[in-house]
Formats: C-alpha cells, structure tokens, sequence
C-alpha cells in the first residue's frame, strides 16, 4: 500500500500542463488586437481613423475601424483618379502638341504666325525641351522657314480656362504644388526661385529665377541676416497676379535658398520657352509669343503639322503622378477623362463625371466618393477607407490594370514618398502604398505581403488630429509594418 508521500509522488509524476482557460488568440485576433493598440496611443485621441485591411487571396476582412466614414484623402485621392484613366483612357494613351504655321511660307518667311497646338501633356520640362525644341526649329527650317514674320501663339483650347482645382486654398497657389493646368504645360508649370544672402546683415538678398519666361514680376523685401540665424523665407501671389512677394530673412554666409513656384499663365509660360529656344537656333522671330486666349484674333492654321510631339504613354507617366504625388498630373487627367470625343474644351466637372462613371461598375458606392478635384489638394474632397480598399482590390483582380498601376506606387523604404519610410522592416522592399498628406490628414493605401505569403491591401486615412504629423505617419508605417509581419 502506498504510502500518502508515495501516492503524492507518483500523481505529480503524471501531471500534464492545464490547458489555459480560454484558447490562445488566432491569428486574426492577435492582429486585431495589436492595431487596435496602436491606435489607441494617448497621442492619437483627438484624432478620426479610418482603416480597413482585406485578404487579396480570401476577401476577409482582417480589420475594420469607420471604414466607411468619408475622411479627407489628401493625395491619395490620385488612387481615384489614375484609376478611373486607367480604365477609360488605356495605359498606352498619350498627348501630342503640335506646331503649325498659320500662313504661307515664301522666300524662307512664314508670312504669319507660328501656332502650337497642347493637349494637356504635362510631361515637357526644361531639361528636355532643349532637344525638343531644338527638333522643331530643324522641322520648321526643312520645309523653308527661316523667320516668322508673326506671332508664337500658344493654343490652349482643348481645356476650358479654370486651371485650378475646386477649392484650392487662395495661400498654397503660390507653390508648385498648386500649379494650375492648361492645355500647354511647361515645365511643370513652376520656376525654381533662388534667394543669396546679400555682403553683410541688413542688406537685401539677391534672387534669381529659372527658367526664364514666367512672366512673375518678383517684389523681394527678403533681407540678410546675422550669420548662423535661421533662413525663412515665404512667398505670396494672389489668383490671377504676376506679381509674386518674397519676404523673410535669409542668414549672411549662407547656401542659397530654393523656392519652387509655379507661374499664371501656363500657356504663355510654353509659348516664351518655345519662341526663346527657336531664336536660340537661329530662327528669327520677329513677333512676341502670346497665348490665344489674350488676343483678338486667333490665327487660322494649315490642317497638316510642321512638327509635333507625343508624351510618354500613360503607364509612364503614373510613375511621376504616383511616386512623386505631382498633383499637376492628377488634375490634368482629371480634365482629360472629359476630352474624347466631346467636342468642347475638357473641364474638371465632365472628369469628375467620367471617373464616377468608371468606378461605378466596380461596385464604387457613390455615397462613399465625394471628388472635386484629381489631386487631393481640395478639403472639398472626401472618400471612405472601404471606397479604396474597393479600387485597389479591383485593380489587382484586372489583368489590364494591374501591373502597371501597382509599379507606379511608391515602394516602402526604396523609392517616391515612401523612400525614407519603414526601412528595415518586413514592409520595406515589400509594401506599395500611395502617402496622403495636407495640414491635419495623412494617408496610406495600397498592398503589402504578409509572412505568409498572403497578398493583403488596405487603407490607412487620418483626420483631424493635434498630434505632430510624423507621429500619425509612423503611427501608418506601424500598422502596415503589422501586416507585412501577419501569418495565419
């Protein structure tokens, strides 16, 4: 008989573990729990969060907070609107300017005026019009054209003449960023203004801008200050004024300081580029260049071009809508979609209506997209978390549309807005994601892999918030670093 000690022995010989009251937490759970902590950092409080991550494999819903509340999207509104060209126009669509005399060519003279035709490519910068334009003064000198006896007129009247987005802010159009479209589009429609500090504190700086042919009229009260102080300088120019005021201090001894700012007149920006480089050439223009909504008497031109140009195709040029998050090509798409085959200027309204129309087969509520401008820079503009998750998810299911949209977005810690994001991580090299980002509203949506292998994407929006903004993009960086670490 075994003693009390003996029995007691052997029992705990025969112990097994007790299982735990309640099961681990799956996977999802775990993930659940783990973004909902990190939302709820004391930080982030005053704050509205929209989130919602789907399985592209599955279709589960692994997260959801107001998903379907419309929130401000800032730039990746760009989601919406490549989208919907991407759809309607095709990625090999294109732009093409062209240049036709507007009179005979006799004795070496064109008796009349040099016309150039836009379409809205916005893809003609400095550093390439140089071999651009240099191509058509050779053009116009094969067929005889050695002076122009008249105008370079710049025809921009295949977009209607609103060049800027509903309910842009009147204190950003001084940026580049606020850029207004027109149917010529010059070097991004933005000059590059460089301020150097004057001999000795209290001078005034000296500024200089390039390229030239903007038109802006600069008034500078920006002075020098005592060497090691801090340079701040800001610039101002109401709608519809060439006159652009440069205030503020730049420190004595300092590197000069770069502004970018964009122009009024597009059209007039390209017509002086272009006028300057053919006299560069050696044509001999003997009129100004002018855009044909400031003259009387638009000239009649011959049916066939004497040279034209065709932009990069659409594919290509998403790379620079989306990397970058150049709004100038966000909102000359926009117009774009209004353009075939209307048989009027393309305005940003009929886009609207075009991309609306696009996105409403792909199950698009049309409660959840408010969109009143292609770029995302309007706080007129609103969108749900589900309404992108939707778009996105679409476009990876359509062989069309997929590969060339999913390249054009940036890449977590490699390249575009996210270069400097989420390096060193499981997402870096392997989430895509188009950043959001104005006064108080962040945003990231796109794709990201898990540990598993499990292709995922979702849509990260912030509003209203009083924490610094890196806070709310790490805060971004953190959930999508999450997912890309997620197995099940």
């Amino acid at each position: 008989m075994c003693s009390a000690l003996t029995l007691l022995a052997a029992c705990h010989a025969t112990v097994r573990p007790v299982p735990p009251a309640f099961p681990a937490l799956p996977a999802v759970a775990s993930l659940q729990r783990d973004i909902d902590a990190i939302l709820a950092a004391p930080s982030l409080e005053h704050g509205y969060w929209g989130v919602l991550v789907k399985s592209l494999k599955s279709a589960d819903t692994l997260y959801e907070r107001d998903a379907r509340k419309l929130m401000m999207p800032a730039s990746n509104m760009k989601i919406v609107t490549l989208a919907a060209a991407a759809e309607k126009l095709g990625w090999d669509y294109t732009y093409v300017t062209n240049v036709f005399a507007a009179g005979p060519i006799e004795d070496g003279m064109l008796r009349g005026d040099l016309v150039v035709v836009g379409s809205g490519d916005p893809s003609i910068v400095s550093a390439e019009a140089e071999a651009l334009f240099g191509d058509w003064a050779e053009r116009l000198k094969r067929v005889g054209v050695r002076t122009v006896a008249g105008r370079v007129v710049g025809d921009d009247r295949a977009f209607d003449d609103i060049g800027l987005g509903f309910g842009w802010s009147w204190d950003d159009l001084p940026d580049d960023y606020a850029a207004g479209v027109s149917a010529l589009q010059f070097n991004e429609n933005a000059v590059r203004v460089s301020v150097t500090p004057g001999p000795a504190a209290g001078e005034s700086a000296g500024v200089s801008i390039s390229p030239s042919g903007s038109g802006l009229a600069i008034v500078s009260a920006v002075t020098t200050a005592a060497a090691g102080s801090a340079t701040s300088i800001g610039a101002r120019r109401l709608p519809g004024s060439m006159r652009l005021a440069l205030h503020g201090t730049i420190a004595a001894g300092a590197a000069p300081a770069t502004l970018t700012v964009s122009v009024e007149n597009p059209t007039l920006f390209f017509a002086t580029a272009l006028r300057d480089a053919l006299i560069a050439h050696g044509l001999d223009i003997r009129g100004p260049a002018v855009a044909v909504g400031d003259i009387r008497d638009p000239p009649a031109h011959a049916p066939a071009p004497i040279a034209a140009h065709r932009s990069p195709p659409l594919s290509t040029l998403a790379v620079r809508l989306m990397k970058a998050s150049q709004n100038l090509y966000a909102e000359t798409l926009l117009k774009t979609l209004s353009a075939r085959g209307a048989g009027r200027p393309a305005d940003a309204e009929s886009g609207r209506k075009e991309a609306a129309a696009a996105l409403a087969p792909w199950g698009i509520d049309a409660g959840a997209l408010i969109q009143r401008d292609g770029s995302g820079l309007s706080r007129y503009d609103y969108v749900t978390a589900d309404a992108l998750v939707a778009i996105l998810a679409h476009v990876d299911r359509d062989d069309r549309l997929r590969t060339p949209f999913e390249a054009a977005l940036p890449i977590a810690g490699r390249d575009g807005t996210l270069a400097s994001r989420m390096k060193g991580t499981p997402a870096e090299g392997n989430a895509r994601a188009k950043t959001g980002s104005m006064s108080n509203v962040r945003a990231l949506s796109g794709y990201v892999t898990s540990a598993s292998g499990e292709p995922l994407v979702f849509s990260v929006l912030a509003n209203n918030f009083d924490a610094p903004a890196e806070t709310i993009s790490r805060t971004e960086d953190a959930i999508v670093v999450r997912l890309a670490s997620f197995m099940r």
